[in-house]
């Protein structure tokens, strides 16, 4: 429960600084991102094994480079369902954000030792 807990406060820490990047992502407050975290973390866990198994063949074909493009579905459903969470530039940003939260996600964990 513990870890669940770490990786929803990194995650909505990502989405904060994201949110300040000139990518197109924008959160309005602190709530919002939390809130974001989660139903981002929600929609990943649901629709990600679901979209994987249903998109194999291309993920196959583009060696795993297609899962950028289910992330970026995952984080434009993500911003749809969240009033308040916005991407200025529709697919690039989703795209453009889902890659940068995976990154900040790496670099954060890394930095508290929890791989």
């Amino acid at each position: 429960m513990t870890g669940l807990f770490i990786t929803w406060l990194v995650t909505t820490i990502s989405f904060l600084i994201i949110s300040r990047l000139p990518i197109g992502v924008e959160i309005d407050s602190f709530g919002k991102a939390a809130i974001s975290a989660a139903v981002f973390g929600i929609l990943n866990a649901i629709l990600r094994p679901i979209l994987g198994f249903f998109t194999f063949p291309f993920i196959i074909l583009t060696l795993g480079l297609f899962l950028f493009i289910l992330n970026a579905i995952i984080f434009g459903l993500a911003a749809w369902l969240v009033p308040g969470f916005r991407l200025r530039w529709g697919v690039w940003s989703a795209l453009i954000g889902s890659i940068a939260l995976s990154i900040i996600n790496s670099l954060i964990f890394s930095l508290l030792g929890a791989v």
